[in-house]
């Protein structure tokens, strides 16, 4: 059983940082690409940044230049870094992985809430 546990979330003010992490854990024979989401209320879940086993990254539009993904192999952990967060930034962020387990598919984590607001 493959499971990703989000942390790292809470309450920041405008202008702020965090740093979300992502661990998988379970039989894992390896993680390819892993990625991070957020859903806002009443929005759709958007992908907003990703990284490949080696450390390609891509970004979403609205977070270029002020986020940053990361992953540590050996720790089967994926990291976010967020910087100048702003209000529009307030979502439940989701981490993402595709991993092969004895079979590929595709898990997510159970989400951790992110709040700017002065």
């Amino acid at each position: 059983q493959v499971q990703l546990v989000e942390s790292g979330g809470g309450l920041v003010q405008p202008g702020g940082s965090l740093r979300l992490s992502c661990v998988a854990s379970g039989s894992i024979f390896s993680i390819y690409i892993m990625g991070w989401y957020r859903q806002a209320p009443g929005n759709k879940r958007e992908l907003i940044a990703t990284i490949t086993r080696g450390g390609s990254t891509d970004y979403a539009n609205s977070v270029k230049g002020r986020f940053t993904i990361s992953r540590d192999n050996a720790k089967n952990t994926v990291y976010l870094q967020m910087n100048t967060l702003n209000p529009e930034d307030t979502a439940v962020y989701y981490c993402n992985a595709d991993i092969d387990s004895g079979r590929q598919d595709y898990y997510w984590g159970q989400g951790t809430q992110v709040t700017v607001s002065s």
